[in-house]
């Protein structure tokens, strides 16, 4: 029996985020970005997302503290576990951007959907790059453990729009425009320019899911008539299981409307 097309928004999202098969995961994620631009789905959400998405068996997904080290990139085995870790940020990333829409979008205007969306699709579209890269080197996504440390901060924000955005792009989406610029240059190093080319496509993406973060965090902000650099450092010390620490992409961040007088005051 043939299922039904998704007709709204919620129902969309709700059925990428139960995609436990990679690849149909990306193709949902797609779907559903393009039925939105094409019209094909209402702004309703009368379907709640599931507490927790749908996932393959592999990768086995272990506490951050007993992932082994990954080494610095100079063999083809450092090299593959780099490019896992960052095809399984990817992977959980589609997920974040559906989550995001389904839990939130009903309190927001269709122009935040359009920006989630097209950030599901990126997230889709990286996590493709990377896993396609990987079967290149001999490898697989799966082959190798990961952890669900960025799905534990959907689980910690699961109840508030404005922690969510400020821990999952304004916090840890920024840290991958800190932190993706050297990696590129070790790719590059140890000769790998075809990784080092999809690394800088990603980063230049990421700008923009940032700076989507920061734009719908200034809207709630604005709504509730609350300080947003103050609101945004009490929900990172209340929610973030971690350090905001530098060094920091000011440029990049800056490029996405967050500026130095939100994070700055966070760092050690």
């Amino acid at each position: 029996m043939a299922l039904t097309e998704p007709a709204t928004l919620g129902e969309a999202c709700a059925a990428v985020l139960q995609c436990s098969n990679p690849r149909e995961k990306v193709m949902a994620a797609r779907k559903a970005a393009r039925d939105w631009r094409l019209g094909r789905l209402s702004h309703r959400f009368d379907t709640p997302p599931p507490d927790r998405p749908g996932r393959p068996e592999r990768p086995e997904l272990l506490p951050p503290n007993r992932m082994p080290k990954r080494g610095k990139g100079g063999s083809e085995r450092a090299r593959i576990a780099m490019i896992h870790a960052l095809a399984h940020i990817e992977f959980v990333a589609i997920d974040l951007a559906f989550d995001l829409i389904a839990r939130f979008g009903a309190d927001f205007p269709p122009d935040f959907a359009d920006d989630w969306l097209r950030v599901g699709a990126d997230e889709a579209m990286h996590f493709a790059l990377l896993a396609r890269r990987l079967e290149e080197l001999g490898s697989a996504y799966g082959d190798l453990p990961a952890h669900d440390g960025l799905w534990e901060a959907a689980i910690e924000t699961a109840h508030d729009v404005a922690a969510r955005l400020a821990i999952v792009p304004m916090v840890l989406e920024a840290r991958a425009l800190d932190i993706t610029p050297e990696t590129i240059v070790r790719f590059r190093h140890f000769n790998d320019e075809r990784t080092a080319r999809m690394l800088t496509r990603i980063i230049d993406d990421e700008v923009r899911h940032v700076g989507a973060g920061t734009k719908w965090f200034l809207w709630s902000m604005n709504r509730s008539g609350a300080n947003p650099q103050e609101s945004y450092q009490m929900l990172v010390r209340r929610h973030f299981r971690g350090a905001v620490k530098p060094p920091f992409n000011d440029s990049a961040r800056s490029q996405a409307g967050l500026t130095r007088d939100f994070y700055l005051p966070l760092a050690p």
